[in-house]
Order: structure tokens, then C-alpha cells, then sequence
């Protein structure tokens, strides 16, 4: 994808102006390692011992992004506040997770490339996004995660490109290790989700991108006590 964004300094903090907040979803089965993923992501560290997520968590993290094919020179670029929230795999925090589908504008899909059933149940996320997304075909980055551990590799490339051509996704091996293609698979996101609107006239119908006004502060998404999400959808 190039280097079309560019993280700005002090990436992590809530104050200044920004022109967009975008909010992605991080999923996957337990274990596949969406927490690692973002926090190599956002702070560049990697923790190997394994903290299961309760709930909903996110990271934040600001950058410049510049269409691509656009010299830096020719473009201000749009200063992107990007919310990364993380999900919890197990099946009984389904409903909770589902609650925050249709706040999201794109969606990390990530397997373990060592666990074979995490594999298999792309497809079960695929169904659930299908239903839940705030559109039937939102866009999505396939990650095979764990890439530096080859010696116990148990899903071939080929067979991870096969699944993502089925579903017509980018796909990316990556490692919250080492930080192997991790920028490279948002950044594709990011890529997507932005030419997306640019193409669209009704922008309403994003209902994770706030377009920033005055201090360039977007509002946050609230749950309700069921769980629910309260914006609406315009799909």
C-alpha cells in the first residue's frame, strides 16, 4: 500500500484537530492475538504473555493519510484519529461484540496461521459480519497472524490466499511479534475505507466516520445498558 499514512506526533493523545475519526474492528477467534496486533500497532511493544480480553477494549492512534499516487508535496493530506478496538474471541462475549459491528467503517479479520481452527472459522466471522456490518459487503482485511513462528506454521499460504480470494480480500501475513506487515494491513484498510467515502455521496451511511467539525473532536459511540449500540445505520 505505500506509505500513505504517516504517523503524527503524540499519536496517542486525545487532544488537537483532526479531519476524520474512523473506527476499526479487531476480530478473530481467542488467542489469535488482536490484542498484540494493536498494541505493536499503536506503541510498537509486544507482551508474550497471553491476557485474554474481557469485553471490548481499543487503542487510538493518529495518523496523516494521503491518497495514494499523490505526492507529499501535492496534498496536505486528511489527519486521520483512528480508533482500534479490540474484541473479545470467546462465544460469550458474542453479543457484545456484535453490539459494536455497526459502528465500525472497516474490520481486521485475523487467524492464527499455528491453529488450524481458528482458520476454519473465518468463515463463521464472515457469516457474522454479513449480518452484523453496517453493510452487507464492508471492507475487510484478511491477517494471518503469528508468521514468526514457521516452525509450527499448520495453514499454507496458498491455502490463506485460496480463503481470501473466496471472500475477495486483501491479505496480509503478519506478526504482532516482530511487527511484520502490520502497518502495511492497516494502512490497507485505511486505504479502502477512505477511497470508499470519497466515492460516495451519501456519507451518513458510514456510521463509524465522524467527520470532524470546529476542534475536530468526533463523538463517542455509546452503548446502552443492554449493550446495544445506539447510532443508527443508514444502509
Amino acid at each position: 500500500m505505500g506509505d500513505s499514512t504517516t504517523a503524527l506526533p503524540s499519536s496517542n493523545a486525545m487532544g488537537g484537530e483532526y479531519d476524520y475519526l474512523i473506527k476499526f474492528l479487531a476480530l478473530g477467534d481467542s488467542g489469535v492475538g488482536k490484542t498484540s496486533f494493536l498494541y505493536q500497532y499503536t506503541d510498537g511493544t509486544f507482551n508474550s504473555k497471553f491476557i485474554s480480553t474481557v469485553g471490548i477494549d481499543f487503542r487510538e492512534k493518529r495518523v496523516m493519510h494521503r491518497p495514494k499516487g499523490v505526492a507529499d508535496n501535492m496534498s496536505r493530506g486528511q489527519r486521520v484519529h483512528l480508533q482500534l478496538w479490540d474484541t473479545a474471541g470467546q462465544e460469550r462475549f458474542r453479543s457484545l461484540t456484535t453490539a459494536f459491528f455497526r459502528d465500525a467503517m472497516g474490520f481486521l479479520l485475523l487467524f492464527d496461521l499455528t491453529n488450524e481452527q481458528s482458520f476454519i472459522n473465518i468463515r463463521n466471522w464472515m457469516t457474522q459480519l454479513q449480518m452484523h456490518a453496517y453493510c452487507e459487503n464492508p471492507d475487510i482485511v484478511l491477517c494471518g497472524n503469528k508468521s514468526d513462528l514457521e516452525e509450527h506454521r499448520a495453514i499454507s499460504d496458498e491455502r490463506a490466499k485460496e480463503m481470501a480470494e473466496k471472500y475477495g480480500l486483501p491479505y496480509f501475513e503478519t506478526s504482532a511479534k516482530t511487527g511484520a506487515n502490520i502497518s502495511k494491513a492497516i494502512e490497507c484498510l485505511l486505504d479502502n475505507v477512505m477511497l470508499r467515502m470519497e466515492r460516495s455521496v451519501d456519507k451518513s451511511q458510514f456510521p463509524g466516520a465522524v467527520i470532524a467539525h470546529g476542534n475536530g473532536r468526533g463523538l463517542p459511540m455509546e452503548v446502552d445498558e443492554a449493550g446495544e449500540s445506539k447510532s443508527g445505520c443508514a444502509c
